[in-house]
């Protein structure tokens, strides 16, 4: 699917109309009415939902707002509008360009997933294919959405094919978070177990029941996630997924798609084309720019770093052989990725002490870069190094979460013990046995910022176990990123609305105090 899936539909499904007797319709391009007839129209269509991801909105941007917005990363880009509106909850523009875009990006794959939706089931084609790629709309449609609830939580649920005409109203977050249940419940239903060729990295049916479980858990509903986390870890996925051996390879080109990724974003780089909009011309980017932002400073921008405390939190625990946990340094960029020291770290063919010193003490993300690329010098605008969107890892935590939070603490230690023992970490059952519910959910805590650190997933599990609506959980967070002195409880756990948005649809409603 890597190198398929990138069959860009663009605006030209979007037949429009003007009374303007000069804006004129373009009788030779597209339209619905003369695409979807056949499989293939089927098949191109849903690529365009996939395509999405690539864009620099999305594939970029939205992982600003999850990681640098939460306690685990930082900006001290030169563009200060990064460091007010993304980092430090001081919003100075409600039509802030790098939001607005995160939030359109996410409606136009709304709008592709709808347009299929709406159209394949029309189509006579093959049935299961058919099923298969309403699926795969479905499951998609339901990711959009997700983001939009988590950063939004109250926005327009849009579930046609959108007109220029249409007014939508705000919908409560609990009402997003419901379809997006019932979107993934179908997908779940309609995907394939696995798939070989091309297709690899299409949804698949643990890829719905996963995002299913991760939506009950934000909505509240930790016995509604248990289900589908079931077929997972004791079903028939279990069967399909698992923990790779070396933890390393789960962010290297080289081993991409493999058994433990449950849900990957596919990029490929196109070197003909050096941009990061997937409608802007011909030669579309399939690459992800994010690397080039985050790698350290004099390889690329630096635009967002981590906290140095998240170092320590590995350092909290030597492995069962008494070494470093191997996740830090696979992990984070910093004068000791290499245990030996600056001397012997390496960032892009040169030391950490010949690019920075010896007692620079600045930390960045590692997880999305290509830094260990033979002769690479720096980053670019077109990584094509896949973003292991959900893991089995993560799976097997958040089983163990949702077990606990219904009571069942002692059948969740083996789950975690999974995760632990993979990187040479004594079980939890050996070093901790008998801790009670809020004793293990806080051990959990741990568990997830050094299983997934800087993967995207920050803002939600803070969300989830209620930091943003509590000021003596905000005061803990201020501890760790003083950003969030600045975070106003009632106001800034979502983002406000774009005001373009607002202004031209009297059914919107701003969120709260915006």
């Amino acid at each position: 699917m890597k190198k398929t899936l990138y069959i860009i539909l663009a605006g030209a499904l979007l037949a429009t109309s003007c009374d303007n007797e000069l804006d004129r319709l373009n009788p030779n391009a597209p339209t619905t009415e003369l695409f979807w007839q056949n499989a293939t129209d089927a098949q191109q269509g849903v690529n365009a939902i996939y395509s999405t991801l690539h864009r620099g909105a999305i594939s970029r941007w939205q992982w600003f707002y999850f990681t640098i917005r939460s306690d685990e990363g930082f900006s001290v880009s030169p563009a200060t509008d990064i460091i007010n509106n993304m980092d430090r909850f001081l919003v100075t523009d409600l039509n802030y360009g790098n939001m607005v875009g995160v939030y359109s990006d996410n409606y136009i794959g709304i709008f592709r997933a709808n347009q299929v939706l709406d159209n394949v089931p029309n189509i006579d084609m093959d049935p299961a294919l058919k099923q298969r790629l309403i699926g795969e709309a479905k499951f998609l449609r339901g990711l959009y959405y997700f983001n939009l609830a988590s950063l939004w939580g109250n926005v327009p649920l849009l579930l046609q094919t959108s007109q220029p005409s249409d007014l939508p109203p705000t919908s409560p977050r609990e009402q997003v978070w419901a379809q997006i249940e019932q979107d993934l419940t179908d997908a779940a239903a309609a995907l394939p177990v696995s798939y070989t060729g091309n297709d690899i990295g299409r949804a698949t049916k643990g890829a719905a029941n996963a995002l299913l479980a991760k939506t009950y858990m934000q909505a509240g509903d930790y016995s509604a996630a248990l289900e589908p986390l079931e077929w997972l870890v004791k079903g028939e996925g279990s069967t399909v997924y698992d923990l790779i051996p070396d933890y390393r390879d789960n962010f290297l080109k080289s081993t991409e798609n493999n058994p433990e990724s449950v849900f990957e974003w596919q990029f490929a780089e196109n070197p003909s084309e050096f941009t990061d909009n997937d409608v802007q011309t011909p030669n579309q980017n399939y690459g992800t720019s994010l690397p080039q932002f985050l790698s350290p400073a004099n390889v690329g921008f630096s635009d967002g770093e981590a906290f140095r405390w998240l170092v320590k939190e590995f350092e909290e625990e030597k492995t069962a052989n008494g070494e470093r946990d191997p996740r830090l340094a696979a992990s984070f960029i910093f004068d000791s990725t290499d245990v030996r020291g600056p001397e012997f770290t390496m960032v892009y063919g040169r030391t950490f002490k010949e690019r920075y010193g010896t007692d620079n003490r600045r930390v960045w993300f590692r997880k999305f870069l290509s830094d260990t690329d033979p002769g690479r010098t720096g980053e670019g605008f077109r990584s094509a190094n896949n973003y292991r969107y959900i893991r089995y890892s993560e799976v097997l935590l958040l089983y163990a979460e949702a077990l606990n939070a219904v009571g069942r603490t002692e059948e969740a230690y083996p789950y975690v013990d999974r995760v632990r023992e993979r990187v040479g970490l004594a079980p939890l059952s050996d070093v901790k046995p008998g801790l009670n519910q809020q004793q293990f959910l806080e051990q959990l805590k741990h568990e997830r910022i050094t299983e997934l650190a800087g993967e995207g997933h920050r803002w939600n599990d803070l969300d989830r176990w209620g930091y943003f609506t509590d000021q003596q959980k905000i005061n803990e967070l201020i501890q760790r990123d003083p950003a969030f002195a600045n975070f106003k409880v009632g106001r800034d756990e979502f983002l406000p609305i774009p005001q373009r948005d607002v202004d031209i649809n009297p059914n919107l409603s701003q969120n709260p105090n915006w």
